[in-house]
């Protein structure tokens, strides 16, 4: 299970809430959180297909846009992602572990992602780096988990 999800990008939630979001097809608080990550709303879609490739995210049909790799957190009930899981034996536990390496992989995948670790592994190990950057999914934060733990 994913203990720390964030909240969805259109309620305030870090970078990591990307993994709830629907396509962008209309103007919404994820174009802002693409702009941060320097991903164009084509990238973003084609990294979550990917994902659902080659995972069971990308089962689910009879979603609203036909996989569950662009469903909503586990905790704002939907009867069609309930009905999907449900149908292809998929606990809310592994539907959240799996929206985390959906985050995780977003993430990773940003020029974002790859310039903060460089900025940061100047002044911290990398593999710490990259793992506040993905714990937190804000730079700000990770800097200040960083720090901490130094």
């Amino acid at each position: 299970m994913w203990k720390d999800a964030p909240s969805h990008i259109c309620r305030g939630g870090d970078l990591r809430g990307l993994a709830f979001c629907c396509p962008p097809i209309k103007y919404c608080p994820i174009h802002q959180a693409l702009n941060i990550l320097k991903l164009s709303p084509e990238e973003f879609i084609k990294l979550k297909e990917e994902f659902g490739k080659r995972s069971k995210l990308g089962l689910g049909k009879n979603t609203c846009f036909g996989s569950l790799v662009w469903c909503c957190k586990i905790t704002k009930p939907c009867p069609y992602r309930d009905l999907e899981l449900r149908k292809n034996n998929i606990s809310p536990e592994e539907y959240m572990k799996l929206k985390k390496e959906l985050a995780e992989y977003i993430l990773k995948n940003s020029p974002w992602f790859k310039e903060s670790v460089e900025i940061l592994s100047k002044k911290f190990p990398k593999e710490d780096v990259e793992r506040a950057l993905l714990e937190t999914g804000d730079l700000e934060k990770a800097y200040k988990l960083l720090k901490m733990r130094k």
